[in-house]
């Protein structure tokens, strides 16, 4: 734990480690530097990772995910206009004084608590040149070591974990591991896309169901996806995925896909697997998932939930009696 967020443009990262003395990925990459302009107006001065999701910001929830699963030190890949993301995570001796002062204890734990997460360390995305372009950007906070990778735009029920299941996971294979959805047909194109087989014997048993993926395609049409398997926002990944982001060449949109780069180490002989997730995932990368995950975790509160629902249940109620006397 640290008292203020560290930053850094080159931070120091632990030992490599060779495919024998594989362990547990302790860093993570949360990839945030994106300009959301599903968003716009809104995201033009506040980080789309700030938006609140009742009274924590996005990006709390995905690290406090993170940190659940043992990730002690979380790289955040930011661009212009993003410093309020870091000051999040750093402590505020002044509020925090004034709220001792008024004895609010528990407002003064919830201001305390993400600068106590994990060690917090930034760097830069010059240029929006895609997933596998902002991955290679940690390649020297990660240093040689195994990582997990967490989109700045997605997180999973707490009640429900998915990360301590791929790193276990990982620590096993040494390859990649990645989280899957099962989604209908017309939403692959949104996706990567997995080809699986059942997975080998032998692995352990991680709680969730395990596949071996035998290919990748990025955003394919549903005439072309080889399964409605969905690559979810969190990978957990070798070190050498850094050399397979600059050999692959520019994919689809012109940009460094970090799909392309796992694919071209799945051709090369990497073991790659992956989880299928059947827990609560909160997308809110666009503003339909976004609201539809205020509403779920406002009515989940203990504080705000019982008369949130109730007040919810009475305005569908009138909007479905408004609709109906308007028929003729």
């Amino acid at each position: 734990m640290v008292d203020s967020v560290r930053t850094t443009t080159e931070a120091p990262g632990g030992p490599s480690q060779s495919t024998s003395e594989q362990h547990r990925a302790v860093k993570a990459v949360i990839p945030a530097a994106g300009l959301a302009t599903r968003f716009l107006p809104a995201t033009k001065a506040v980080p789309k990772e700030l938006l609140p999701v009742v009274d924590r910001p996005v990006l709390q929830y995905i690290v406090e995910e993170a940190a659940n699963a043992g990730i002690t030190d979380i790289l955040l890949i930011t661009g212009r206009g993003k410093t309020s993301m870091v000051d999040h995570f750093d402590s505020r001796p002044d509020l925090e004084a004034r709220l001792r002062e008024k004895g609010d204890d528990e407002r003064l734990a919830a201001v305390k608590r993400p600068s106590e997460l994990a060690d917090i360390y930034t760097c830069r995305q010059h240029e929006p040149l895609g997933l596998g372009h902002a991955v290679g950007v940690g390649e020297s906070h990660v240093a040689g070591e195994p990582f997990a990778v967490l989109l700045g735009d997605e997180f999973v029920d707490e009640s429900e974990p998915l990360l301590p299941a791929m790193l276990e996971l990982q620590a096993r294979t040494g390859g990649i591991v990645l989280a899957f959805l099962e989604v209908e047909p017309d939403e692959v194109r949104r996706y990567g896309i997995a080809s699986v087989e059942p997975a080998e014997s032998g692995l352990p048993d991680v709680g969730q169901e395990v596949v071996r993926v035998t290919g990748l395609v990025e955003k394919p049409t549903p005439e072309e996806a080889p399964s409605n398997l969905a690559v979810l926002g969190r990978y957990v990944l070798p070190p050498t995925i850094f050399s397979a982001i600059k050999r692959v060449k520019p994919g689809s949109g012109g940009e460094i896909q970090l799909t392309d780069a796992m694919a071209l180490l799945l051709a090369e002989g990497t073991p790659v697997h992956g989880v299928i997730y059947r827990g609560t995932r909160y997308d809110t990368g666009q503003p339909l998932g976004y609201l539809q995950a205020v509403v779920q975790l406002a009515s989940q509160r203990r504080d705000i939930g019982p008369d949130f629902t109730a007040w919810l249940r009475r305005f569908v109620e009138a909007i479905g009696d408004s609709e109906g006397s308007a028929r003729p």
